[in-house]
């Protein structure tokens, strides 16, 4: 059975990502996607467009951040 694919409007236009864990222990890789990400902290949040690229570092580190949706005014 075909799925339909999501529409790009149904998506946030940003997400909201914060650094929950320490990378203290893990591999160096992860490491470099957290700065890259924007962190530079624990428990600082940073504001990110919801891109491909941003959800596939999202993807990596899943277990340090914690991401929700950017509320548009």
């Amino acid at each position: 059975m075909a799925r339909a694919k999501k529409s790009a409007s149904s998506r946030p236009q940003s997400l909201r990502i914060r650094w929950v864990r320490s990378a203290i222990g893990h591999p160096i890789h992860f490491r470099e996607t957290i700065r890259g990400l924007g962190l530079h902290r624990l428990h600082e949040t940073v504001v990110r467009p919801d891109t491909p690229a941003i959800r596939g570092m999202i993807l990596k580190v899943r277990h340090l951040v914690e991401v929700t949706p950017e509320t548009q005014s």
